[in-house]
């Protein structure tokens, strides 16, 4: 089954690949390596702010992981010109959760992005990951995550 055919299936649309807000780019490909920059917990609603644990719940956290993933699979079909099926493999994740003094469950957080990878490319999405927790992120959204995956 394409990639395409699978978003389908899994109802997913995706967003507009998010334009940089400060002095980035949204990724670099080198060679076969696509390297996606950190995409927030944002969506056209205005996304998912704030402290998970303080005034984000862990639910809405997973779910804020999970529009950042949205966001990355945005740009990751920015950089193949809109065909998700040059994909080799999601590579590793890196998530960053905006955690609250109490707050340590940053792994089951990260797991709706890297869940949603899995379910978009099957085995080929599943990856090596970090999951940090911080005191702030930009903008004050719950979640961060960026990328690294090999395309073709």
């Amino acid at each position: 089954m394409s990639v395409a055919a699978r978003l389908t299936e899994l109802g997913i649309t995706l967003p507009e690949a998010a334009k940089p807000v400060a002095s980035y780019v949204s990724y670099v490909r080198s060679g076969n390596t696509l390297t996606i920059s950190g995409q927030l917990s944002n969506d056209a609603n205005g996304g998912i702010k704030g402290t998970v644990g303080v005034d984000v719940t862990p639910e809405q956290a997973q779910a804020a992981a999970r529009l950042c993933g949205l966001n990355l699979l945005a740009q990751i079909s920015a950089a193949v010109d809109g065909d998700l099926d040059r994909v080799v493999r999601v590579v590793k994740l890196g998530g960053f959760v905006q955690a609250g003094p109490d707050f340590i469950a940053i792994p089951a957080v990260i797991n709706g992005c890297s869940d949603l990878m899995v379910d978009v490319f099957g085995d080929a999405g599943k990856h090596a990951r970090s999951a940090v927790g911080v005191y702030k992120l930009p903008l004050g959204f719950a979640v961060e995550v960026d990328a690294v995956v090999e395309v073709k």
